[in-house]
């Protein structure tokens, strides 16, 4: 088992950050998402937003490993997500569908308004990988940690 975390500060306000991350899907910076689908949304009694999407994304998996574990290259994911406006908090939680009996992936976004400065938005990111019933299960996980920090670090330049 792996562990990933990263932090980030954005130059801009809570509410920008946040609309922007609602709608980064898809974007010509990270192609490998193709799709996104709302399957349901719902307000609490407290205001805070709740969202379950369904990502479909182009895992860039070689053709024979394709051919050896019988799969697309697509691959999807669900992410649950929630946002707090009172509090200034969005979070996501996201885990491959897809291989899921192979590579477990959870990952967590936290939105926060940044503490001492309400012009910025602080971003905490981690993921969990999990690889089992493969061959060389370190080297995997090593590798998708690797490609989930090139790709943190893509969308955020």
């Amino acid at each position: 088992m792996k562990f990933w975390t990263s932090q980030h500060v954005f130059d801009h306000d809570w509410a920008t950050v946040v609309a922007a991350a609602l709608n980064k899907y898809p974007n010509p910076v990270s192609p490998s998402v193709i799709g996104c689908d709302v399957l349901d949304r719902t307000i609490s009694s407290l205001a805070v937003i709740h969202s379950h999407r369904l990502l479909l994304a182009d895992w860039g998996i070689a053709p024979a490993l394709n051919k050896i574990l019988n799969m697309s290259e697509l691959g999807y994911a669900s992410e649950h997500s929630t946002i707090d406006a009172r509090r200034r908090v969005m979070t996501a939680r996201t885990r491959n569908l897809t291989l899921n009996r192979f590579v477990n992936i959870e990952e967590r976004l936290e939105y926060t308004e940044h503490p001492t400065d309400s012009s910025k938005t602080l971003l905490k990111q981690e993921a969990t990988i999990n690889v089992e019933k493969v061959p060389l299960t370190s080297y995997v996980e090593t590798l998708v940690a690797r490609t989930i920090n090139t790709n943190a670090t893509k969308v955020l330049d």
